[in-house]
């Protein structure tokens, strides 16, 4: 059997391993509403090909920013582009902002990637998490990502303020919610035609059975949520 090198970077948490087993990648699907499969799997965000991969950071330092283990890595595939962005002023990184890059072929297993601020690191909630969620699913409707591959990245960049399982949970339910909305646009011809086939959770082996839990618990709650919600077209004018 084969074997990969990897440095790990997964579910906001980082690890460095050696030599493994490429069957020792884990994954676990789950089918949510409209159709969207939602995977949590032990991949860097480097490493998984992904028509969209996503990371997180939070917003610039004066003094410097965190980079460790697969974010630095990140950053040196990049060239330093990730790090120069910011240490020019140039992607701040407050709440919600984004910048999509299209690195050189072979840099990434990716075609682009997006990359979402936190807003101030002593700031961060899941409200905070929430919000990603909503905008990483509407920039990659935008985009036309039909594989999209999600990072958090808060523990590479030296923050464990919130639990792995639950920034997951609260990223994971709030794509599902948003993506719903979509679909239901668009049968209303309100929005283009589009969907999404996959949406990859990046989790580390240490935190791989809470991520799944969390992830599950997120499918299920948002999949209830859905049900609930009213029938009724949006316009009057809605197909016309």
């Amino acid at each position: 059997m084969k074997l990969a090198t990897f440095v790990l970077l997964f579910a906001g948490t980082l690890f460095l391993v050696g030599p493994i087993l490429s069957a020792d990648v884990l994954e676990k699907t789950y089918d949510a509403a409209n159709g969207l499969k939602v995977s949590v799997k032990t991949i860097a965000p480097y490493a998984q090909p992904a028509d969209l991969q996503i990371v997180c950071v939070f917003r610039h330092k004066a003094t410097g920013d965190t980079y460790l283990a697969a974010m630095k890595d990140l950053d040196d595939k990049l060239g330093g582009l990730l790090s120069g962005l910011r240490d020019r002023g140039e992607f701040i990184g407050e709440a919600g902002e984004t910048i999509l890059l299209r690195p050189p072929a072979g840099r990434i297993a990716a075609k682009q990637l997006l990359v979402i601020g936190l807003g101030d690191e002593g700031t961060l909630s899941l409200d905070t998490l929430r919000l990603v969620g909503r905008v990483a699913v509407t920039e990659a409707i935008h985009l036309k990502a039909r594989s999209v591959s999600f990072a958090p990245t808060m523990r590479d960049q030296g923050n464990a303020a919130i639990g792995v399982g639950e920034s997951d949970e609260a990223v994971v339910e709030n794509v599902l919610l948003t993506y719903d909305t979509n679909q239901r646009l668009q049968k209303e011809q309100l929005a283009e035609p589009f969907a999404i086939e996959v949406w990859t959770i990046d989790a580390g082996p240490k935190f791989y059975q809470e991520a799944v839990q969390k992830v599950g618990q997120a499918v299920e709650i948002s999949s209830q949520a859905i049900a609930k919600r009213g029938v009724a077209p949006y316009s009057s004018s809605s197909g016309q």
